[in-house]
């Protein structure tokens, strides 16, 4: 297998600019492409956006935007007991993650008769997007639903391509019922985020559109940003290994090899201060992929995107695994708890020998609609509190005004600002 591989002793700063230069937001031709979309569907509602399904993809082969309640049921009598079992062990850890995490309303006395409270409340409508097409994303349907319903959004609908044959997923239908989510559209790409967005006939529009998806969804979310709100840009998936000679080289491999298997466009990373042991690592990719299903998929992305960073210490390591923000970040290492910490920007950690990042794909509980492209500088991964919204609450008795009433004077002065001062001044001369 031939990856590139780079020094970090040895590389030129411009050329390691150019390895962390990432990014999570599509290029202008597929926003620009999006964005018309967006606008069909805006103007044209469900004629619109059955024409998009036409030539796009995604849709149902009778035209139909709405799953039927019988299609539903029919695709959770289709389903394995062990696969439902399954989904129901992986939603009740998503469960047990994300219940503690529903904000709690602060109230501060900011000035004696003077409190400002923090006050949360849930969204009216949310949309979940789970990513369908070539492949089948329950699980993103979970880690999108469950998060919203701990939360007490009211609304919760499920969009979601078709396959190739033009037909949803029945695992990715059983989960929905599981949850209970009836309102769910076979409907994808650009066009499904317009749909949601704006509205059509059919689909009532949301307050905010959350999931996963590919560039033409991620350049949609960005097209109706504002009208309503969205989770983060998603770009290619990533995962970054950092780990030394006390870890298993196999293992690192598999977790290399399971990144990669999301896509062609999937970045795998590792980064060692031990060249012997990347190239352990490199060789047992070689040995591992004759074992799988997708290996053409895999070789493609781990020679397009698949890097080899060799380090000149630990600690130059831990840099660059902090300056490249990965989405996944795998710690192996002799002090994984202490190398982890001193890298804030990940949006999913994973520590030491036991902890792939397919567990936190599926079962950990953990939310895997995490940030991409160098976004984990500053956000993090999908949670309860992005359900909802913050308020402030301000309550002031006389007394409370009285003891602020020169500061607001002073700064309403200093700003020119003299009916601000006013609507503070006229309360007292009313009160004489």
């Amino acid at each position: 297998m031939v990856m590139q591989r780079i020094d970090l002793a040895t590389i030129s700063p411009d050329d390691l600019a150019r390895v962390l230069r990432r990014s999570a937001v599509p290029d202008p031709e597929v926003r620009d492409g999006a964005t018309r979309i967006v606008d069909e569907v805006r103007r044209g509602g469900d004629v619109a956006l059955r024409s998009a399904s036409e030539r796009y993809g995604g849709g149902l082969p009778d035209g139909a935007v709405r799953v039927s309640a019988e299609r539903i049921a029919a695709a959770v009598a289709a389903v394995p007991a062990g696969t439902l079992e399954a989904l129901r062990h992986a939603a009740d850890t998503i469960r047990a993650v994300h219940d503690p995490q529903r904000p709690v309303d602060h109230t501060v006395e900011s000035v004696p008769g003077v409190s400002v409270t923090r006050s949360w409340s849930p969204l009216r409508r949310v949309g979940v997007y789970a990513p369908g097409g070539l492949a089948a994303y329950p699980s993103s349907l979970l880690m999108g639903v469950i998060p919203a319903q701990v939360a007490g959004v009211p609304e919760i609908v499920v969009a979601s391509p078709t396959g190739s044959e033009g037909e949803l997923s029945d695992t990715l239908l059983a989960a929905a019922d599981m949850l209970g989510v009836a309102e769910v559209y076979a409907i994808g790409g650009a066009q499904a985020i317009g749909a949601l967005a704006y509205g059509t006939e059919t689909i009532p529009a949301v307050d905010k559109i959350v999931g996963p998806g590919n560039a033409w969804v991620t350049a949609a979310k960005l097209a109706v940003f504002g009208v309503v709100g969205i989770d983060l840009p998603a770009g290619p998936s990533e995962a970054l290994e950092l780990a030394d000679a006390t870890a298993d080289p196999t293992v690192v491999a598999a977790d290399l090899i399971s990144q990669a298997e999301h896509g062609p466009d999937s970045v795998a990373v590792l980064v060692t201060p031990d060249a012997a042991f990347a190239d352990a690592v490199v060789a047992a990719v070689d040995a591992l992929l004759p074992r799988l299903q997708r290996a053409d998929i895999i070789r493609a992305s781990l020679a397009e995107h698949g890097l080899i960073v060799t380090a000149p210490s630990i600690d130059a390591a831990v840099d660059f695994a902090n300056r490249f923000a990965p989405e996944h970040l795998s710690v192996q290492t002799a002090d994984p708890a202490g190398d982890a910490a001193a890298i804030p920007a990940a949006g999913s950690v994973f520590l030491g020998h036991w902890s792939p990042h397919s567990a936190g794909d599926y079962a950990t509980g953990a939310n895997h609609v995490l940030p991409t492209g160098g976004l984990a500088r500053a956000y993090g991964p999908l949670s309860v509190e992005d359900y909802g919204s913050w308020r402030q609450v301000q309550t002031l008795t006389q007394d409370g005004l009285a003891a602020i009433r020169s500061t607001v004077g002073a700064v309403a002065d200093a700003e020119g600002l003299t009916a601000h001062r006013l609507s503070v001044d006229i309360r007292f001369e009313a009160a004489r």
